[in-house]
């Protein structure tokens, strides 16, 4: 018996934890591509046009190719624009290898995201196949596991709210095993179109439709939680 209680609470674990994985990514997503207009009114806030002399349109056309390679649907990071009156590639070489592995971090973050999926099902399918009460421990593992995340959320936020210019090095420095994400505003255009403070930015953009993901599933808890209340007061009184 106790036995297979550890073995429900393990699986209860890993499809919460797999779930909150998933819902993280898809913030993520959704934040990213959902709506291009996001960076058109990030370009306008930080005047990039004052530091990046190309058209609006000329700007959006980059970014949206350049976050199509991101996602894997481009092959090759070259965009040809217009620059100062100057047909030329907005991307130099440097450009091209440091978001390359950008671009690794993001497909593995998806492919992370497909296993998480898989796991969430096989551990759902388990939970019924062993007649669990997956009605209880399911939004009990998912509760506790988003207490955790959001303490280390938390964390995480006091950290960029008192200096996000070292968290942002920080993450870097984690991710990549090089120095090629410094670059130099007079050389490279790149830099001079995405400003630290767009970051922040979409950071906190990702951190909100988390947050709204986040809610929506612990009122589905709190819902299941009245149900099953009810129910025990209706089987009570037969």
């Amino acid at each position: 018996m106790k036995t297979k209680k550890i073995l429900h609470g393990f699986l209860a674990a890993a499809a919460a934890v797999s779930l909150i994985l998933i819902l993280f990514l898809s913030a993520f997503e959704i934040a990213a591509y959902s709506d291009f207009g996001f960076y058109e009114k990030e370009y306008e806030k930080y005047e990039i046009q004052n530091t990046l002399p190309m058209k609006m349109d000329d700007i959006m056309d980059v970014t949206e190719k350049m976050m199509a390679y991101l996602k894997g649907d481009r092959d090759e990071l070259s965009v040809s624009t217009t620059i100062d009156g100057k047909e030329q590639d907005f991307f130099n070489d440097q450009d091209r290898f440091h978001m390359g592995e950008v671009r690794d971090l993001f497909l593995g973050g998806f492919a992370l995201r497909r296993a998480a999926a898989v796991i969430l099902v096989a551990a759902v399918v388990l939970l019924l196949i062993l007649k669990a009460d997956i009605r209880r421990i399911l939004p009990k593992a998912y509760e506790i596991t988003v207490g955790v995340f959001l303490a280390l959320v938390l964390f995480l936020g006091i950290a960029i709210s008192v200096n996000f210019d070292r968290c942002f090095v920080i993450f870097h420095e984690l991710f990549f095993d090089n120095d090629l994400w410094m670059f130099d505003p007079a050389t490279d255009y790149m830099i001079r179109m995405l400003p630290e403070g767009f970051f922040l930015d979409m950071t906190i953009r990702i951190g909100g439709f988390f947050l709204a993901f986040l809610i929506f599933f612990e009122l589905i808890c709190m819902g299941l939680r009245i149900w099953r209340k009810k129910k025990g007061i209706r089987t009570a009184y037969k």
